[in-house]
């Protein structure tokens, strides 16, 4: 099993760049970042941790792209992720650009975590209608994996279209970079993954062991192999007990969870996980 670390970056935390110089040395097999564009100061939508308040770094968070490609210029093997990207509220011609150019920047590095979104006020700024945001995700992947695959791809769906046409730089990884569908088990969301996806991104480890059966039979309906499929539970506190558990439940890599903060209070934490990957894990 795998171990990454993901944190929340802002203007007042540990660069990533630096982070994912760090956790590289360390031996870490990735770095993982999330995506908002912008939070509405209106509060309909109750923070996604139950929280009172919604976290500062919610407010100030750093756009992920921008932030792997840069990370990936002072790395050479650590894979490079969202978790999780916001697809729906972006235009898929240039998202799906701007993905396969850190793909080809990075030689074939970037991991894309995607999710449906939590909350409501910032989807609808991108004009996406609350109820159609899981099916603007599946014809946005759809759409994206088009350009990637194909000299000539167009796309004709209900949120999507562009006429047959020519994009590069196609990323280095084909058919697509690794694609992990962030969310709670479920029908909708195992469905999805079988259909366009590659490995399932949960939000913490409770429960995969017996959702996992599910998932395997999604796959095997779309006449896909189970065996690939990546399992790959985010945000994690580890302990040699969690990561036992998960590695003997089938997760294929553990996402461990930084403190949003600088340089001085990331790094002890980082080395603290690293003790981790001397275990063996």
């Amino acid at each position: 099993m795998r171990l990454g670390v993901t944190i929340f970056a802002s203007d007042l935390a540990m660069s990533p760049v630096e982070l994912a110089r760090e956790a590289e040395a360390r031996g870490f097999a990735s770095l993982y970042l999330p995506e908002h564009t912008h939070i509405p100061v209106s509060r309909r939508t109750p923070p996604p941790t139950g929280d009172a308040e919604l976290a500062q770094e919610y407010k100030r968070s750093l756009d992920p792209w921008a932030a792997l490609a840069a990370a990936a210029a002072v790395t050479s093997r650590i894979r490079l992720g969202t978790g999780v990207a916001l697809v729906a509220q972006h235009d898929p011609i240039a998202l799906a650009k701007q993905i396969a150019t850190v793909d080809l920047l990075s030689g074939g590095r970037v991991v894309l975590g995607i999710g449906y979104g939590w909350n409501r006020e910032e989807m609808a700024d991108h004009g996406v209608e609350w109820k159609t945001r899981r099916a603007r995700v599946r014809e946005t992947m759809l759409a994206m994996q088009a350009l990637w695959a194909n000299e000539v791809a167009g796309f004709d769906g209900e949120f999507v279209r562009f006429e047959p046409s020519w994009q590069w730089p196609k990323p280095v990884q084909q058919p697509r970079p690794p694609v992990y569908l962030g969310g709670a088990a479920g029908p909708i969301l195992f469905s999805h993954i079988a259909e366009y996806g590659d490995g399932w991104l949960p939000i913490g480890g409770a429960g995969i062991r017996e959702a996992l059966p599910e998932l395997r039979r999604a796959f095997e309906g779309r006449g896909r192999d189970p065996a690939g499929l990546e399992v790959v539970p985010l945000g994690v506190f580890p302990t040699e007990a969690k990561l036992a558990h998960y590695a003997a439940s089938g997760v294929t890599e553990a996402v461990l969870r930084l403190p949003s903060a600088p340089r001085d209070q990331v790094l002890p934490v980082l080395d603290a996980y690293a003790e981790f990957l001397d275990d063996g894990v």
